[in-house]
């Protein structure tokens, strides 16, 4: 991939690994519909700043930068859910894009947004719609999952027209389902469809 491909950015904050799952099946679907993923973290944050984190970590996906933002052609957001909110690392991130939010680098973009809790009733549903809001603000498109997906009628534990979703348990050992694999794959796949398809679009008219 050349800097000028165009990519849907997936971009996570994941504690126990299955958010990650969940970020690259979405990725897949993208990847299926044709179009580049790039997959992005955030680093965590302390409650005191002793030291800053190094700019590339030791292992996994690299953190993500301004420019990994400000030139994706969509987003997929990800964050397990903390009391019905998404992660404070994740929240941090976006509380410092002020200076795209003023330049209007995401306007017309489409983003899409999935999460992952320990239980059933966990706070899933808060967290995909409080997650839309500061991409509302940026002026992105927000690109649900449509109940045409069959895993939607299905499923039996995560899994939400505002996003894909896992629920991994009480001691966050239960793996994502293949229902909830299949919300994620469908999900990237039309966030993909969505990019190319508004890349095009006039908004001068």
């Amino acid at each position: 991939m050349s800097q000028t491909d165009p990519y849907v950015l997936v971009l996570y904050y994941s504690n126990y690994g299955t958010t990650k799952t969940l970020a690259y099946a979405i990725a897949q679907g993208i990847e299926d519909a044709g179009m580049t993923a790039r997959i992005r973290t955030v680093p965590t944050v302390a409650p005191e700043t002793t030291s800053s984190k190094p700019a590339i970590p030791d292992e996994g996906d690299l953190y993500c930068t301004m420019d990994d933002l400000k030139d994706c052609s969509g987003l997929a957001l990800g964050s397990p859910t903390h009391f019905g909110n998404m992660a404070a690392p994740m929240k941090y991130f976006w509380d410092n894009t002020v200076t795209l939010w003023l330049a209007g680098n995401l306007q017309n973009k489409p983003a899409s947004v999935f999460t992952a809790t320990g239980s059933m009733h966990g706070g899933q549903e808060t967290t995909l719609l409080t997650m839309m809001l500061p991409l509302m603000h940026h002026g992105m498109v927000i690109v649900g999952v449509p109940y045409a997906e069959p895993a939607l009628n299905r499923t039996h534990r995560g899994g939400t027209p505002y996003g894909a979703s896992h629920v991994s348990g009480a001691s966050h050992d239960q793996p994502v389902s293949a229902d909830e694999r299949d919300l994620g794959i469908a999900q990237g796949r039309r966030l993909a469809i969505t990019a190319a398809a508004l890349a095009q679009a006039n908004w001068n008219r």
